[in-house]
């Protein structure tokens, strides 16, 4: 077991006191709004996190919109699309379903954060961004956003669901940070145990932006890291008793990606390549570098970049460097993985 180190020897990450006081906001928002009973305070949260309307008219030449993807459910998500001179249509895009992070149990598609940041990819990748509003913890347990994931690929692949404006390729990437990378992976892990159900959808990539990850261990970078931004052990430990099933620790599938539970889709060569994203102040680290590796294992291909000065969700936040340079990669993974589907 990894030793907790003194107190005082923990790192801190390079950054602006500007930026410091911005992420300890951020700490408070979730530290004020979960309770101890493990319900989320979402009167309080609905003020510190308003929604931020879809803009059809360009943002920074970027459309949005939103769509309900399952009426029955009434699962919602955010369209956003790189703006059309006129009435131009263009070539079909790539579509990018998105999972925001949170938790399992914060934020969402609307908002500001993550509005701005499917911006932003949708801009660079030259890509349609659907950004999933999926289902909350603790109010909704696993594996309720995961079947939202699959729900959101099953309103892509009918194309009388496509917007006759913005045309859509059935090239599909699934993409996620923090809870929503955890997502990313298991929708993919559904997808490609199940490839015959979708007549059009073809999966070509993940990208797992710091993906949430666990286990009953606590790990050398949490122990050395906890109290850094965003990410401590005391809040992941919530989160993960939030979602997870009533008595199930974190070797359940949803947290811990050796499970057997954990495996179905892995051995199908549907799923597809990963794109890795891992920071060097993310106290989730060395869960993410073994997801990587239980890939490779798996014969998968798996891309990982590393950002030393990263800090967990370091790319919601376009003053960091990293998070720019990690636009233009995404955008190279997308551009890369073009294989010549249907459009």
């Amino acid at each position: 077991m990894a030793e907790e180190p003194p107190p005082g020897s923990r790192p801190k990450p390079p950054m602006s006191r500007i930026m410091r006081l911005s992420l300890r906001a951020v700490d408070y928002v979730a530290d004020a709004t979960r309770r101890a009973d493990g319900t989320v305070n979402r009167r309080v949260l609905s003020l510190l996190d308003p929604r931020v309307p879809a803009f059809s008219s360009p943002c920074r030449g970027v459309a949005s919109r939103d769509v309900v993807i399952d009426p029955t459910l009434r699962i919602r998500a955010r369209l956003f699309h790189p703006a059309r001179p006129g009435d131009a249509k263009g070539a079909p895009l790539p579509v990018i379903v998105f999972f925001h992070g949170g938790g399992f149990a914060f934020l969402s598609a609307a908002s500001l954060a993550y509005d701005a940041a499917c911006r932003r990819i949708a801009r660079y990748a030259s890509a349609a961004v659907l950004s999933v509003d999926y289902r909350r913890a603790p109010e909704h347990r696993f594996p309720a956003p995961y079947d939202d994931g699959l729900a959101a690929l099953r309103f892509l692949d009918d194309p009388d669901n496509h917007p006759a404006d913005v045309p859509l390729q059935s090239r599909c990437f699934l993409a996620g940070d923090s809870a929503g990378g955890n997502i990313a992976h298991h929708v993919a892990r559904r997808y490609a145990a199940d490839v015959p159900a979708f007549k059009n959808v073809r999966l070509a990539g993940v990208i797992a932006i710091q993906p949430f990850f666990g286990g009953e261990e606590r790990t050398p970078s949490e122990l050395r890291l906890d109290g850094a931004p965003i990410v401590s052990v005391a809040r992941t430990d919530w989160m993960w008793r939030a979602f997870l099933p009533d008595g199930a620790d974190r070797t359940h599938e949803a947290a811990c990606f050796t499970s057997p539970g954990a495996a179905a889709g892995l051995d199908s060569p549907a799923f597809p390549p990963v794109l890795l994203v891992i920071g060097g102040y993310d106290p989730l680290q060395d869960w993410q570098r073994r997801y990587c590796e239980m890939l490779k294992d798996s014969g998968k291909d798996v891309r990982a970049l590393e950002y030393p000065d990263g800090i967990h969700a370091f790319f919601l936040f376009p003053g960091f460097d990293d998070a720019r340079n990690l636009m233009t990669r995404i955008a190279e993974f997308v551009g890369e993985s073009h294989d010549g589907g249907s459009e």
